[in-house]
């Protein structure tokens, strides 16, 4: 029992930033944007939250700028696809590239170091009180991150947002008919950019909990592919906030067994063992992206 509370508890922890980064690509796809440049934008946000925890001791004020540097990033993003109308495809692994080559030059100007940073505060793990001790989900609530509750709260929001309010469902439609929702009076392009920058938002919170909560530090290219897992469970929970968080549950799965495996009495070539979170979402990506159905309208422009 102990090993499964213990195994729920990692899986959980493992889930936050896949989940963050499945809900930037619901919120941003859904309203026809395609964004491949999570991985990059989250990274961005992993250097800014290490940055601004160095420059100004707190974790808070950290997360803080990872957030807004995320913010600064959607909306850049969002002007090179919709006011300049660059191909969304190729912005988004221009971010990727820019990030990765960004913070390298960056850790090294600051700490004049090349692999990774110098430590900083971070963000303590919470306890609840006796809701730590319920069998098997007992894991939910011992010794985690704030940003898992913040995690639940944030899904739970963008589905009240998209499912139940007018402009949740006037957004959708945006996914789907842009034209005729703009023919109707709806600035389309303002609902987009507003998007963008909720997922950069977002991506930059993922960000920062690798590497001022999980970690206390920043290391190159430490979002280590989450971006991508991210941008599949949202594929795999069919584009829906709810699904995109159950998706990104079954990849922290996947993850978490990566460790399980690493200290088990099998002999397991370590390489194999580190592949299996990406075999896994290669392997669903598969299984699913066939039958897969987005945004009618993704990747298409207005006037």
């Amino acid at each position: 029992m102990d090993m499964l509370n213990s195994f729920v508890a990692l899986t959980f922890q493992l889930s936050v930033p896949i989940v963050l980064g499945a809900l930037c690509g619901t919120i941003a796809e859904r309203g026809g944007i395609i964004l491949l440049g999570v991985e990059g934008m989250m990274l961005l946000g992993a250097f800014a939250g290490v940055a601004g925890a160095w420059f100004t001791g707190s974790a808070l004020a950290g997360a803080l700028c990872s957030v807004v540097v995320g913010i600064l990033t959607g909306w850049l993003y969002g002007l090179f696809c919709l006011k300049w109308k660059a191909q969304q495809s190729v912005v988004g692994v221009g971010v990727n590239l820019f990030a990765s080559g960004a913070t390298a030059v960056l850790l090294k100007a600051i700490w004049q170091a090349e692999g990774m940073s110098e430590s900083v505060a971070s963000i303590p793990n919470i306890t609840v009180p006796v809701l730590n001790k319920i069998p098997v989900i007992g894991g939910l609530f011992k010794s985690q991150s704030p940003y898992l509750y913040l995690t639940i709260l944030i899904v739970a929001a963008v589905w009240i947002f998209f499912y139940k309010t007018k402009y949740g469902v006037r957004y959708r439609a945006i996914g789907d008919q842009p034209f005729a929702v703009q023919s109707c009076g709806v600035n389309v392009n303002r609902y987009r950019y507003i998007a963008m920058m909720v997922s950069g938002a977002l991506a930059g919170l993922a960000g920062s909990y690798l590497s001022i909560s999980q970690n206390n530090l920043f290391v190159v290219d430490m979002t280590a592919g989450r971006g991508f897992m991210g941008l599949a469970a949202n594929i795999f929970g069919g584009w829906n906030p709810i699904g995109s968080m159950g998706a990104g549950l079954v990849f922290a799965v996947a993850q978490a067994g990566r460790f399980y495996l690493n200290d088990s009495a099998i002999q397991i070539p370590s390489q194999i063992i580190q592949m299996l979170p990406y075999v896994v979402t290669l392997v669903i990506l598969l299984i699913v992206g066939k039958k897969a159905k987005g945004p009618e309208s993704l990747g298409k422009l207005v006037d």
